[in-house]
């Protein structure tokens, strides 16, 4: 099994590509960085479970444990709070008009969640591998012991720990990101980023441009081998590479340094975006399958990058590609022709 703990929220947009309240509808649906997680490897084929905390007597936050359900996400150490569900709005981005992100998530039920509530020793009876990200933390300042609390418990439990830093500003409201993240990846295996993370984050730098529309892989290099001196713990780093040419038009691979090897991933041009959102989660998603079900890190960070070059072409945060269709676009080349 594999276990995701994180914040489930509903999920609300504009038809299309319009803008925030151009026509007077929404169209929702649920999401949240680390549910995304758990749906795309339920999608893939692998065992989720997804931990979080929910407002009693509320029929939002029941439709979105059956959307969980429907996926075959596990559901079963979800825990029951006082508080509401938390909700956040996107206008989608298209060509040179970036997407935006409003946040309306202040006093959610998880964000009010204390260290003891959630019963880990359980929760992790039976599981292998623990993902989390750095959302969870910057929610509030009690819910990043709860997370902190997580990773020492997965830990003392044997269990893989993951972590996508997921570095969001509009977040941030309390205390020292910093200092915040290094304890929590003090706990952590597989560390997952982009570069922008890595800086702001963890107070690691580059050379890398994060607004340029080419990246260097020479600097990634270097930039992984700093936080893997910075954190002797962590067994391997993937980086995802973003190339935005613009919203609608992005060059995608990835990276990843082990201390034994450094790989690249395949490289995609992405022409076409339908929704870029969860396209992280999705990559973090597929790094897990590979490591766990492939031979080579090779193998997992193309499958990695794969699979989360499928989601782009997916509106909503979940992405819904089978393992069976990753490995076709890796065998393929991903030439759009219809199947019959």
């Amino acid at each position: 099994m594999i276990v995701t703990f994180g914040e489930l929220m509903l999920r609300l947009a504009p038809p299309g590509f319009e803008r925030l309240l151009q026509s007077p509808q929404f169209c929702a649906t649920f999401g949240g960085g680390e549910a995304n997680v758990a749906v795309a490897l339920a999608t893939l084929g692998l065992p989720a479970s997804f931990v979080t905390v929910m407002p009693r007597d509320n029929p939002i936050a029941e439709a979105a444990i059956a959307e969980l359900r429907r996926f075959g996400v596990g559901v079963s150490h979800i825990v029951r709070g006082p508080g509401r569900l938390g909700i956040y709005f996107l206008e989608p981005g298209a060509n040179q008009r970036p997407s935006k992100v409003l946040y309306d998530r202040e006093h959610s039920a998880i964000s009010l969640a204390n260290p003891g509530m959630i019963p880990w020793d359980s929760v992790f009876d039976g599981a292998r591998w623990f993902h989390i990200t750095g959302i969870t933390p910057a929610i509030s300042e009690s819910l990043a012991s709860v997370a902190l609390e997580s990773v020492r418990s997965a830990q003392a439990a044997g269990v893989m720990v993951s972590c996508d830093l997921n570095y969001r500003k509009n977040l941030w409201k309390w205390g020292s990101v910093k200092d915040a993240m290094s304890a929590l990846i003090r706990h952590v295996d597989i560390l997952i980023a982009n570069e922008e993370d890595v800086q702001m984050a963890l107070g690691i730098h580059s050379d890398a441009d994060v607004h340029a529309g080419q990246l260097n892989p020479a600097h990634y290099e270097a930039l992984t081998a700093k936080v893997l001196t910075a954190y002797a713990n962590v067994r391997a780093i993937a980086i995802t590479l973003r190339e935005s040419h613009s919203a609608s038009h992005n060059g995608w691979s990835a990276c990843l340094h082990d201390r034994d090897q450094f790989v690249l991933s395949r490289h995609y041009e992405i022409t076409h975006i339908v929704d870029r959102v969860g396209g992280g989660d999705s990559f973090a998603a597929g790094l897990i399958y590979g490591l766990l079900e492939l031979p080579t890190r090779q193998e997992a960070l193309d499958f990695a990058t794969a699979a989360s070059c499928l989601k782009h072409s997916t509106p909503g945060d979940f992405s819904r590609s089978s393992a069976a269709e990753v490995f076709s676009l890796l065998k393929e080349g991903g030439s759009g022709r219809v199947q019959r």
